[in-house]
C-alpha cells in the first residue's frame, strides 16, 4: 500500500473516532455542569409583612424537574427575586401569586403533589 493511500485510510478511522470522543466529552462535562449547577437544597426567601418564606428548593427540583417553569420569571441567581423586585421588575407578589400558587393549584387538580395554597402556610413570623 502507498504512503498516501495510507495515510488516507487512518484519516478516515481516525477522524470519526476522535469526533465521537470529542462528542462524548462534551455532553460528559455539559452533565457534569447541569448536576453541579443546582442551587441550594433550601433557601429562605423575603416575604415581606407577612414573614418570610422557607423553600424547599430541592423538593421542587426533583418534582418539576424543569428549571424554566420558575426561572422563566427571574434569573438563577442568588437573590434575583429580590433585586428585581428593588429595580421595579417585578411585582412584590407576582411570584407568589402567578408561579407558587398557580401551580401548586394546577399540580392538586391534576391530582400530583402539590404544595400550599394559603399565605400563611408557607410565611413564617
Amino acid at each position: 500500500m502507498h504512503k498516501k493511500n495510507r495515510v488516507c485510510v487512518i484519516s478516515i478511522l481516525i477522524f470519526p473516532l476522535a469526533a465521537v470522543i470529542l462528542v462524548s466529552g462534551i455532553a460528559a462535562a455539559s452533565s457534569e455542569t447541569e448536576a453541579l449547577d443546582t442551587g441550594a437544597a433550601s433557601m429562605q426567601l423575603e416575604g415581606g409583612t407577612l414573614g418570610d418564606v422557607p423553600f424547599p428548593h430541592r423538593l421542587h427540583q426533583e418534582n418539576i424537574n424543569e428549571c424554566s417553569s420558575c426561572h422563566e420569571l427571574f434569573p438563577r441567581e442568588s437573590g434575583a427575586i429580590r433585586a428585581q423586585q428593588k429595580a421595579g421588575a417585578l411585582k412584590k407578589q407576582k411570584v407568589m401569586n402567578d408561579q407558587c400558587i398557580k401551580c401548586h393549584l394546577a399540580r392538586s387538580s391534576a391530582g400530583k403533589s402539590a404544595g400550599p395554597t394559603k399565605c400563611g402556610t408557607c410565611h413564617q413570623r
